[in-house]
């Protein structure tokens, strides 16, 4: 593959970091898109973004990934702040259990304001901070097939997994999109007459997802 220019991409899919205050969203936003870290973490005020683009097959695939604060007096962006976005990593800490607790609630918000077909990836973050573990690997496994999303632990410090969970749910939401593409039938040749595939149920996208055969 040539030289390609630094704007020059395939598919531009919008990512959004949700989570408590405190969780370490920033630094993982931080060391995917800079490869940085900082100890003195301030808190994010309103919103940002940073972008990376990755290759996927032979797709070049931009991320656009948005951060804010987590903390309940910036409320009043959400609906433009899931606007479009089509992947999402919901972070709690590992070594707070109350940060996991409000996943629930980071959940239901995220199914409210997007599409059905959004990618989810569950992230527990800190996973270095290892004699402070509050959150069993075990539990937040069991909820993230319980709610068909993916799952990772991560640590921004030690740069555990951040790589790998940002990649994987930009690679599940190509998936999703390239079978859409294949649905609308741009090549009817390449589908056998009077098959149908349906893309937007919630079976569809629980196909994708690795974790959970039996989610009921």
């Amino acid at each position: 593959m040539g030289y390609r220019a630094e704007d020059d991409y395939d598919y531009l899919f919008k990512v959004v970091l949700i989570g408590d205050s405190g969780v370490g969203k920033s630094n993982l936003l931080s060391r995917f898109t800079r490869n940085e870290f900082s100890l003195e973490s301030k808190s994010t005020i309103g919103v940002e973004f940073a972008t990376r683009s990755i290759h996927v097959d032979d797709k070049i695939v931009k991320a656009q990934i948005w951060d804010t604060a987590g903390q309940e007096r910036y409320r009043a962006i959400t609906s433009a702040y899931y606007r479009g976005a089509v992947g999402a990593l919901l972070v709690y800490d590992v070594t707070r259990h109350v940060t996991f607790e409000n996943v629930e609630r980071w959940l239901k918000e995220l199914r409210d304001h997007t599409d059905t077909n959004i990618v989810i990836m569950l992230v527990g973050n800190k996973a270095d901070l290892r004699h402070l573990r509050a959150v069993p690997t075990d539990e937040a496994k069991a909820f993230a097939e319980r709610e068909n999303t993916f799952f990772m632990e991560t640590s921004a410090l030690e740069s555990l997994n951040v790589e790998n969970a940002f990649t994987e749910v930009l690679t599940q939401i190509y998936r999703v999109v390239s079978r859409k593409a294949l649905d609308i039938g741009d090549d009817p040749a390449a589908l056998p007459k009077g098959q149908t595939i349906n893309v937007g149920t919630k079976d569809d996208v629980s196909a994708l997802k690795k974790v959970g055969c039996c989610s009921a």
